[in-house]
């Protein structure tokens, strides 16, 4: 998997887990001392922010994790046929013990 498939698979399966049950609500107190609820707009902001950097993480783990995959090895190179032998200069006579029955 390249890159952008793992970024595309981590984005699908961050989506599904958001979808598949309501996330609980909170209150959260930021710096200047303004309370911020589960659905407003800067809780949203703050969750997209944090999603986002986690999306990235993963897709880097996963990238370093799982190994790239490897060229094909090439076919070696054909063989040549091997060469026809010369022909036999004397013609062998069977023996005197295979031709007895």
């Amino acid at each position: 998997m390249n890159k952008e498939q793992l970024a595309t698979l981590v984005a699908e399966k961050i989506d599904a887990a958001i979808k598949s049950g309501e996330h609980p609500k909170k209150f959260f107190v930021t710096e200047n001392g303004r309370g911020v609820v589960d659905g407003g707009d800067l809780y949203n902001a703050v969750f997209a922010d944090v999603l986002s950097v986690v999306k990235v993480a993963l897709v880097d783990i996963l990238q370093e994790a799982i190994p790239a995959p490897q060229p094909a090895p090439k076919a070696p190179a054909p063989t040549p046929a091997p060469a026809a032998k010369a022909p036999a200069s004397k013609i062998e006579k069977p023996s005197r013990a295979s031709t007895r029955k």
